[in-house]
């Protein structure tokens, strides 16, 4: 019997060809398969599935303490329950026990090393594999995993189908009554409304500015992260694209898109907050480098997920001109380095001018006429237009206007004071035409005096 000489953990009970995981590593189990070992500390995710192919998965969230503890080095265990097809962490402290004393029995044979051994072309002898995985989950704090859960454990669970509420009408597939048997699997985000980013109360150019530019919103935002950390922001990113690419969490996608254009459609808090924007442009960069892993297709470079992030990335650039600093120079540097990654690995181009309209030849010859409205929002065009809206009796009084009967009044009060000194001005010039008119024939006739006085003394 060999020595346990490292973290590990166990996973038992798991079903023949079943889909396991823990962290980037994943498995087709085997009947001798048990575990993991050599686990280096810090927040870990193990995931099973039923089968390899797509089906829902379920995974757990634990530590692994740097030090070891008085029972031994540190070791999670975790079943799958074959009833609910769930996978459920152990926490009976028999069995727990009676596993870490056998666990030299299957530490050779039954647990696969953390780091995979890998062999190149160069190299003549294995090599360890680099894992991303600490930096992937540098801001991913145990308060975060809790708050997002709701649970206040030593473990955090969830599974492909746990969502928030807000998008549990959004999850493709799923039924009115695969919604509700979720009650109990919500998930807790950090509350993002793109649509009201201005304060309660905000009227006219306060709420323009404040739609343009959100760093309002990210403020407030960070009200609700714990002990007021703005960096628990990059650490949901993290814990969101972690989910997406293990599990396959819709409504984690759906929240890391939701902070990513929060974070890109700031501009003053570049300034103020130059840290947040340099950690979040990193996170992003290194997930990036890691969306092939994903085998479900949510996030697509080439497709809708692309463009999303490209018109971020071109707005956020565009905002960032006439600020100064060194902090904003460093988010200059980091977005640097992200566009020449996707223009290196994925092909993107970023500038130059664009073409909202113009004709397009398909592959029979046919053309056709095609229209964007991609730049709606910045020339104020389509959805984005000043629209006409009737104002309610609150709005109305907030902004000291009274209701349509008032400002009918208004009018005509306006009108007919208009028409009264109109009518004062035209009486003035009445006035003053007589009197020039009085003045002339005065005039006329000390002309008239004058010659026949001439003439007298002529004659």
């Amino acid at each position: 019997m060999e020595t346990a000489d490292s973290s590990a953990l166990l996973l038992l009970d798991l079903p023949q060809q079943a889909l396991a995981g823990i962290d980037l590593l994943t498995f087709t189990t085997t009947s001798r398969f048990k575990g993991v070992k050599g686990i280096p500390p810090g927040y870990h995710f193990t995931f099973v599935g039923s089968s390899t192919a797509f089906s829902e998965r379920h995974g757990i969230w634990f530590y692994i303490s740097p030090e070891a503890t008085s029972a031994g080095l540190p070791l999670f265990v975790a079943k799958w329950d074959a009833e609910t097809e769930v996978l459920v962490p152990e926490t009976n402290e028999t069995e727990r026990l009676r596993w870490r004393a056998n666990l030299g029995g299957i530490w050779r044979e039954g647990l696969t090393p953390y780091r995979q051994s890998t062999t190149t072309s160069d190299a003549e002898e294995p090599q360890e594999e680099v894992v991303d995985w600490s930096k992937l989950t540098s801001y991913i704090t145990g308060a975060l995993l809790a708050r997002v859960t709701v649970s206040r454990t030593d473990h955090w669970s969830l599974s492909s189908a746990s969502s928030a509420k807000r998008d549990l009408e959004d999850i493709p597939g799923l039924t009115n009554e695969d919604i509700n048997s979720q009650a109990d699997k919500e998930l807790s985000f950090l509350p993002i409304d793109l649509k009201q980013t201005w304060r309660e109360g905000a009227t006219g150019r306060e709420r323009t500015d404040a739609a343009q530019d959100r760093s309002w919103a990210l403020t407030n935002l960070i009200k609700h992260c714990s002990n007021g950390d703005m960096m628990e922001i990059v650490g949901e990113l993290q814990f969101c694209f972690l989910m997406i690419l293990t599990i396959n969490n819709f409504s984690c996608l759906e929240q890391w898109k939701r902070i990513l254009t929060l974070l890109f459609t700031c501009r003053s808090a570049v300034v103020t907050k130059p840290d947040l924007f340099v950690q979040a442009i990193k996170a992003l960069t290194l997930q990036l480098q890691h969306c092939k892993l994903a085998d479900s297709g949510l996030i697509d470079l080439a497709d809708e997920g692309g463009s999303l992030l490209k018109d971020l990335l071109i707005r956020f650039r565009k905002g960032l001109q006439g600020l100064g600093g060194v902090g904003v120079e460093e988010i200059v540097d980091e977005i640097d380095d992200l566009e020449d990654y996707l223009r290196t690995e994925h092909g993107w181009q970023f500038g130059g001018s664009f073409a909202k309209s113009g004709v397009l030849e398909l592959d029979d010859g046919e053309e056709v006429r095609m229209d964007t409205t991609a730049y709606d929002e910045d020339d104020e065009l389509g959805e984005y237009a000043p629209q006409i809206v009737d104002l309610t009796p609150e709005q109305a009084r907030l902004l000291n206007v009274g209701g349509a009967d008032d400002l009918h009044h208004s009018f005509i009060k306006t009108s007919l004071r208009e028409a009264e000194s109109q009518g004062e001005d035209s009486e003035d010039d009445e006035e003053e035409s007589e009197v020039g008119a009085h003045n002339i024939d005065e005039s006329d006739e000390e002309e008239e005096a004058a010659e026949l006085e001439d003439m007298d003394s002529r004659y």
